[in-house]
This record gives structure tokens, sequence and C-alpha cells, in this order.
């Protein structure tokens, strides 16, 4: 029966992430067992299947050049400084690699802020219509949703979460919408103000705001501290064009229009 109990405990909390989190979703209903024990396992035991979730062929070979990268750097150095490095490898190794940097004014709850992080445009072979697939690589993942004063389950979630994140917006939107709700229980069980920098709105601008750029275009096998540009092309996205990429549209309800 416990199992069964615990079964039923992960569909409700998939169904919250899935839900738009309005007062009258029929799932909201869970964040009023803040205090029990299961479903604090029970966020334990979803993100783990987000993060495990089946990564495609296209995801695992961007995580693993990365990672290739990424060995043997030094944590000290500066993340945009690392980030531009990281393009510049991954464009000799033939990828699509850009660093975006998104910015968004102050809207109701929301303070204004900016955020740089990588992006990966691969070809999507299972798209017929030649859309290409959105990954989102950010080498300093983990330590945007620590918090000062964390309860155990929370810090628990966030020591479980990668370092460095490769992946798609729809995990990443799962993730965000996991941990955001979390982190409310936990500032909440410390008796603590919930700050405007740690709601749902302000997570998802950081990676999915909509007013991005390249804030110094990357140039191909330009070194670090180098501020001629070589070789830099600018892709034609159709959203450029007036339309939505297959993903866009999938997970338009999702991005946030903060411009």
């Amino acid at each position: 029966m416990a199992s069964l109990e615990e079964d039923e405990l992960v569909q409700m909390v998939h169904d919250f992430i899935e839900s738009d989190h309005s007062p009258n979703s029929p799932t909201t209903f869970i964040t009023s067992s803040n205090h029990h024990p299961l479903h604090n396992r029970t966020q334990f035991f979803v993100l783990q299947d987000i993060l495990r979730s089946d990564m495609t062929l296209e995801e695992a070979k961007v995580m693993k050049y990365v990672m290739k990268h990424m060995r043997g750097r030094h944590g000290s150095e500066k993340t945009t400084v690392l980030s531009r490095w990281i393009v510049q490898r991954m464009r000799k190794d033939g990828f699509n690699a850009s660093l975006y940097q998104t910015s968004w004014s102050t809207s109701l709850g929301c303070p204004a802020g900016e955020y740089e992080y990588i992006e990966v445009m691969i070809e999507d072979e299972s798209n017929n219509d030649g859309d290409s697939m959105r990954l989102i690589i950010d080498i300093d993942f983990r330590s945007q949703f620590e918090l000062a004063r964390p309860t155990e389950n929370y810090r628990e979630l966030t020591d479980s979460l990668p370092i460095i994140y490769v992946g798609t917006e729809n995990k990443l939107c799962k993730i965000i919408s996991l941990l955001c709700s979390a982190a409310k229980q936990s500032l909440r069980e410390k008796g603590l103000h919930i700050p405007p920098w740690r709601t749902t709105t302000y997570m998802k601008s950081k990676w999915l705001c909509v007013c991005r750029k390249e804030p110094n275009p990357v140039g191909n096998g330009v070194g670090i501290g180098d501020n001629s540009v070589v070789g830099n092309s600018k892709r034609v996205k159709k959203s450029d064009l007036g339309g939505e990429s297959g993903l866009s549209s999938q997970f338009s309800n999702m991005r946030i229009n903060c411009c």
C-alpha cells in the first residue's frame, strides 16, 4: 500500500509540474503538504526522474564534448570567459554554438535582470520541417538555485542538480518549476521572505526570455583575450522571419516574453 501511495504522489507531482499553477488547478493542493516527509521524498524522486529522463543522441553528443572541454579547467575562471572559450571549442568541433545574453525589464513581482548561457542548435532529424533542436548549456547551473539557509530537504535537491546543465527547454522548465516550488517551501519553513529573484518567472527569464542577444560575437579560433572576430556567422532562424520552430511552438506557453 505504501508503494501505491508513493506512486500516486509521484504522478500528482508530475501533474503539478505540467500544470499552469493556476489557483483552480486540481493538483495545486499538493503544496499544502509542505511538511509531509513523503512529499519531500517524492520531490526528490521526481527530480531524479526528470534528470535521468531519456537523453537523445544529440544531447549525449553535446554533453560529451562539453565535459571533454571542461575537464582540467580551473573553477576560479570567470563564467563568461570560460563560456566564450567553450563556444570556441564547440565551434571547432563543428557545432552551431553561440553565447547568448538574456535581459528583461521589471514587471509585476519580477525585477529586471540579465543572464548569459550557451546555446547549441542541432539539426532535428526526426522533424521533417527542417527545424533545429535548441539545447541550452549552463556551466554554472547548480549555483543558480542555492539558498543561504536551506532546509535539509532543499539542500538534498540542489546537491543532486548537475553543476553543468545540457538539455532542452522542456527539461529545464520542469526543473525550474519543481525547484522554485521547493525553494518557497524551504524559505517558509525557515520563516524567511521569498525574494523576487527566486520566483518561477524570474528563474525562467534567465534561460527562456525571448529578449536575447550575443553580447560579443564569439569567432571561431579566437583565443581568450583576443578582441578580433574571425569567422563569425549569424544563423537565420524561422522565428526571425516571423515563424516559430517546432520546439518554440511546442513550449511557447512556457517561455517568458519579458521585453
